[in-house]
């Protein structure tokens, strides 16, 4: 998938809704042993595991700034080669992929959330996810209409996790309005909410729940 503008999408300028997916449009059936799910596809892979491959997945391997996303493949691989193993042919992230592949449901009010955001203005979908290929397979087997939204940025896309502003600033970007202009619906006050140090709105579904903000949203956003 790639993140950013749809094919012929012309965005106004102007107010814009964008949506976090896991937890708050979607729930998944996340692993609850990520390290040891990852291990066994290496395996399939015919990598060699070291034996002390959960505290080498622990550690930092990647130089990054704070706030950047590290997809999970570069850092399973660079785990392994601090062990000594060389991954092969893109074995990281074949397994990393196979790793994470979850039963998804669609959250009641979300496809409804979605269709009044559009009549607003251009939707976005705002994501972190350090899997790549994800976001886009949870789209595919939720009951939303991926062409519902104007644009889809992840975090291992922009490289930039919420709540860093470069996370905010990259989904207005591609939908072609000013990150103030934004209004984000999310269920995480620490990363969702990040919107409102960049001059944006937040809306929680703590406190506002899908199949209230259709209402909300029409009364409240101009």
């Amino acid at each position: 998938m790639i993140d950013g503008f749809l094919p012929g999408f012309d965005a106004p300028s102007g107010v814009a809704v964008t949506f976090d997916l896991f937890g708050t449009l979607v729930s998944v059936d996340r692993t609850t042993d990520p390290t040891r799910a990852i291990a066994s596809e290496l395996r399939a892979r015919d990598v060699s595991v070291p034996d002390d491959w959960e505290r080498a997945f622990g550690e930092a391997h990647v130089d990054a700034p704070e706030g950047a996303e590290v997809p999970l493949p570069a850092h399973v691989a660079a785990a392994l080669r601090s062990r000594g193993v060389d991954v092969r042919e893109n074995a990281a992230r074949r397994a990393v992929v196979a790793a994470f592949d979850p039963d998804v449901g669609t959250r009641d009010g979300a496809q409804a959330a979605v269709g009044a955001a559009a009549e607003i203005g251009p939707v976005g979908l705002l994501s972190d996810c350090s899997v790549p290929e994800l976001v886009a397979r949870t789209l595919v087997r939720s009951e939303l209409d991926r062409d519902a939204f104007d644009a889809v940025v992840t975090s291992v896309g922009c490289g930039w996790r919420k709540p860093h502003p470069e996370a905010f600033s990259s989904v207005a970007e591609a939908l072609g309005c000013e990150v103030a202009d934004l209004v984000h619906v999310g269920d995480s006050e620490r990363a969702d909410g990040g919107i409102e140090a960049c001059g944006g709105r937040f809306l929680s579904i703590e406190d506002h729940p899908l199949p209230e903000l259709p209402d909300l949203l029409v009364r409240e956003v101009p």
